[in-house]
């Protein structure tokens, strides 16, 4: 493992010697490596000898869009260095196992009818979202590997089941995610459930070189507007519309959807444990002594719960008027790019009713279209003809002449904007990904969808067809060293 900067009560409970800094530490059948995951000699020295690897590291948001480079040395790098150590150990790819942790922000916005969506739909990296970019490199570079015992398990939104870790999610992003958006989150303690279980998984199943999107089930489902409104009302407010302005949350341009499959990762991990329910129990019951009190006052003194709600949405419009990854600070000082990525336009945002006003569709299990993904799904072997209808509803060709059948051969393709690249059928077919030179940055979105059918799904659901807005790389910079510390939001990012 490679072990984090900081205090480490580990080594002391296995009994083995505390490294300061840098270096390598073993004993008692433990190995601890602190090092620079950016460092090949760091990364190769903690997986020497292994028999499995299990790479939950990541750089997220919002730290990723404060700290882009970072976040490509973590996200993209890092992710190449243990893919290229691994197959560098002896009989490594054959023998090593990987699992690798991507994200639902792969796919980006799913509104509109699209909002539950499967591994294999195109991806989609919202505008701006660096994150996102980097970690669909990521996960390429780990399909694209000779590894032959890997999954990518991509992650939803990790609910923390401890009030600390809970609050210290205050930023602005919260802000970027529609009302309207549809959320299949679980509990962090799940995710690691169904991480650790995958130890268990034998060599010869089929789960291995499958790409798999981690939800923690129906059970877990429910729309933005409500996980926000109950995070009020934990705490003994009112709710969301006594805290905040309706217009303060975005009208697209994030990520998020129930998945249609969900379940087949659970099938082998076995990981849907919590509900909702369970999840505001668990927090509630960690929320601190003093926090607690001031929930039973103001629950129970309406002119205490007032002021309590004052003082919060205060704090919020401070956030997003001040910080400079805040909605409103984006139209109090013209930032056209992100208006128009997040609401289409200023008349949009202006236009956005008070709370009063009827909201947009919240019902939870509303009707949804299934994407096409350009060939026969329920044939069991895929012939070169199944691959070339597929480069075509992609706007593209699959260069090949004669293939196999194997789905992990690299075979040779052109994009309609005649990139050539080289690709796994499983990559292109499975798991969504296509020209890795069209990923963004930057974001040419509409040209795209006008070129790709299979991506025209997921981009016209909220775009206009008449909307032909191309997003620079450099848009991506205003944000860069932000202040991440939400008590500085009263103080002007500058």
């Amino acid at each position: 493992m490679l072990g984090e900067r900081g205090p480490e009560p580990f080594p002391l409970q296995v009994g083995i010697a505390v490294i300061p800094e840098t270096g390598v530490a073993a004993g008692s059948g433990f190995k601890i490596v602190r090092g620079d995951a950016a460092d090949y000699a760091d990364v190769a020295e903690t997986v020497k000898d292994v028999d499995w690897v299990l790479n939950a590291m990541a750089c997220i948001s919002p730290a990723a869009d404060y700290a882009p480079d970072m976040a490509a040395t973590v996200n993209i790098e890092a992710v190449k260095s243990i893919v290229r150590a691994l197959e560098a150990q002896p009989d490594g790819a054959e023998r090593i196992r990987l699992i690798h942790t991507g994200t639902v922000a792969e796919t980006g916005d799913r509104l509109g009818n699209i909002h539950r969506g499967r591994v294999g739909d195109p991806l989609k990296p919202s505008v701006f979202d660096y994150y996102a970019v980097t970690k669909i490199a990521g996960e390429r570079a780990v399909l694209e590997s000779n590894i032959r015992h890997w999954a990518s398990l991509r992650m939803t939104f990790i609910m923390p089941t401890t009030c600390k870790t809970a609050f210290a999610l205050r930023d602005p992003i919260a802000f970027h995610m529609p009302l309207n958006s549809f959320m299949e989150n679980i509990t962090d303690r799940d995710a690691a459930y169904g991480l650790v279980n995958c130890l268990d998984i034998p060599d010869h199943s089929d789960f291995w070189r499958r790409a798999y999107n981690m939800g923690g089930g129906p059970g877990m489902r429910c729309t933005a507007f409500e996980l926000i409104n109950r995070s009020y009302q934990l705490l003994g407010l009112s709710g969301i519309e006594a805290c905040s302005d309706r217009k303060w949350y975005a009208l697209r341009n994030f990520h998020m959807q129930y998945f249609e499959d969900s379940h087949v990762l659970n099938e082998y991990l076995h990981f849907w444990r919590d509900s909702l329910t369970d999840y505001w129990m668990v927090l509630n019951r960690d929320l601190p002594a003093s926090i607690r009190l001031l929930t039973f006052l103001c629950r129970n003194i309406p002119a205490l719960r007032s002021l309590v709600e004052q003082r919060v949405r205060k704090a919020n419009r401070d956030m997003v008027e001040n910080h400079r990854n805040g909605t409103v600070y984006w139209f109090n000082h013209g930032n056209a790019l992100r208006i128009k990525a997040f609401y289409k336009d200023s008349a949009a945002y202006e236009s956005i009713p008070d709370w009063g006003a009827p909201m947009p569709q919240l019902d939870s299990e509303p009707p949804w279209q299934r994407l096409n993904h350009g060939y026969d799904e329920d044939r069991q072997k895929l012939a070169l003809t199944d691959l070339q209808g597929a480069a075509r509803h992609r706007g593209g060709v699959c260069l090949a002449c004669d293939w196999d059948g194997n789905m992990y051969t690299t075979l040779n393709w052109k994009c309609a904007f005649d990139h050539d690249f080289t690709a796994k059928p499983y990559t292109i077919l499975k798991a969504g990904h296509w020209c890795p030179a069209c990923l963004p940055p930057p974001w040419d979105d509409a040209a795209q969808a006008r070129e790709n059918p299979f991506f025209a799904q997921v981009w016209f659901a909220n775009h206009d067809p008449d909307e032909n807005e191309f997003y620079p790389e450099h848009g991506t910079q205003d944000i860069v060293g932000a202040d991440r510390n939400p008590l500085n939001q009263g103080k002007k990012t500058k």
